[in-house]
């Protein structure tokens, strides 16, 4: 396994890339930055355990976390510091043994782990503490993303969703409960020819279509890396999608986000990376969880969720275990989860933090909580990292090129299965 890791780390994994949360107001930023300065007041003296946390995410987030851990932990003599490294996989790849020059640990979406568990630089967390302890307030779905052959390596801080993100200017009564409403809904609402559009979506991107697929008991790939492009169940799910595709603009990430934000599509199937670009556009958004709308097999729809999470290298665990210990406890607890939510918008693992009045308020986090019912993490073993590509050629000829899906799913499972075989 160990051999495929170098080809892997030139595949950047979806939920890396997507800087969900974090959108601060000016007064939340320059709180957050008050804080911050605060905490690392601590005065450091030959008894202060420092621990550098390695990341590839959103400065602001990072900045909540980073100055509740020094305030908690201040009294214990510990300081944390975050670290931005631009190819962070890369980073690990070269420093994730390396004591003097690498992190303590690193902050990072929970589909990275299995690679990165392969190269046997992380601790599991039970080497550090009680893992069941702490794990007692967080999210189920939010452990299992953060879990890799039966073992924990991360704990879980917060995790985004899909959602149907709508303008109330524009949208005409009520959101439908089903899909098939949806659809007559778009069908009533859509006019391709004048380039305007009830609901807009990647439809070809197996990270949008995927809902669909889980929801309909089908899959991309299962936990044991066995392709399910042509199981029944998944080809049943591209082929039911495929009618909403008809009705939907052909475009990548940029091409339906405009069209939302310009007011030629009414809704629009995205994440809440998207929400900062709608409020600049002056848009009324509504939001709805994704779980709320039933498929015809009466399950709901099930998007991909992505945990972003913290975990240990081994050098840190047995050489600062018990800073380290603090460290996780207090990176799980409520505190933090609550100004995550209040300051970035983040749905956060910890679920004492929805207890919160202002979380309680908070429509957009309560619509991440809400889809966490029926969400999937997305798979976190290094196999998936191949799969985006036979996946979406899959989807591009059903839904451009109108292949016939039986033909299609055979042709593309096998590529699937080359390219995973490829990686050995």
């Amino acid at each position: 396994m160990k051999r495929i890791l170098s080809s892997l780390l030139c595949g950047c994994m979806i939920m890396g890339l997507m800087a969900g949360c974090g959108q601060t107001t000016a007064s939340s930023t320059a709180d957050n930055t008050e804080a911050k300065e605060s905490g690392n007041d601590t005065v450091k003296n030959e008894d202060t355990t420092e621990i550098k946390i390695w990341h590839d995410g959103d400065e602001a987030i990072m900045g909540t976390i980073e100055s509740d851990l020094n305030e908690t932990l201040k009294a214990d003599n510990i300081t944390v510091s975050f670290e931005k490294k631009s190819g962070l996989t890369d980073q690990l790849q070269l420093y994730g043994n390396d004591a003097a020059n690498g992190p303590d640990m690193y902050f990072y979406a929970h589909d990275s782990l299995g690679m990165l568990a392969e190269m046997g630089i992380l601790a599991p967390i039970s080497d550090v503490t009680d893992v069941d302890a702490l794990d007692t307030d967080l999210n189920d779905m939010t452990v299992e993303a953060t879990t890799y052959k039966e073992t924990q390596y991360m704990i879980p801080v917060y995790f985004e969703t899909l959602l149907f993100l709508y303008n109330k200017d524009l949208w005409e009564g009520e959101v439908p409960t089903t899909t098939d409403e949806l659809y007559d809904y778009m069908t009533a609402h859509t006019d391709t020819d004048a380039g305007t559009y009830a609901v807009v979506n990647q439809h070809s991107t197996a990270y949008n279509v995927a809902p669909v697929i889980n929801g309909f008991g089908g899959y991309i790939i299962d936990k044991d890396g066995n392709p399910g492009l042509n199981a029944v169940e998944t080809k049943e799910a591209i082929s039911y999608n495929q009618k909403f595709a008809e009705l939907q603009a052909d475009g990548d990430y940029n091409t339906v986000s405009t069209l939302f934000n310009e007011g030629n599509a009414a809704a629009i199937v995205g994440g809440p990376w998207l929400v900062s670009s709608i409020n600049d556009a002056g848009i009324n958004l509504g939001i709805k969880s994704l779980s709320e709308f039933t498929l015809p097999n009466g399950e709901a729809l099930a998007p991909y969720s992505g945990v972003q999470g913290v975990g240990v290298m081994k050098y840190a665990a047995e050489s600062k275990k018990d800073a380290v210990e603090k460290v996780l406890k207090a990176i799980a607890g409520e505190e933090v989860g609550v100004d995550l939510a209040v300051n970035n918008n983040c749905a956060p693992a910890n679920e004492k933090a929805y207890e919160n009045t202002e979380v309680t308020s908070n429509e957009m986090v309560q619509a991440i909580r809400k889809t966490a019912d029926t969400a999937e993490p997305m798979p976190n073993i290094p196999q998936m990292s191949v799969m985006w590509g036979p996946t979406e050629e899959f989807l591009a000829a059903v839904n451009k090129s109108d292949a016939d899906i039986d033909s299609a799913a055979e042709e593309y499972e096998q590529a699937a299965e080359t390219a995973i075989s490829d990686m050995q």
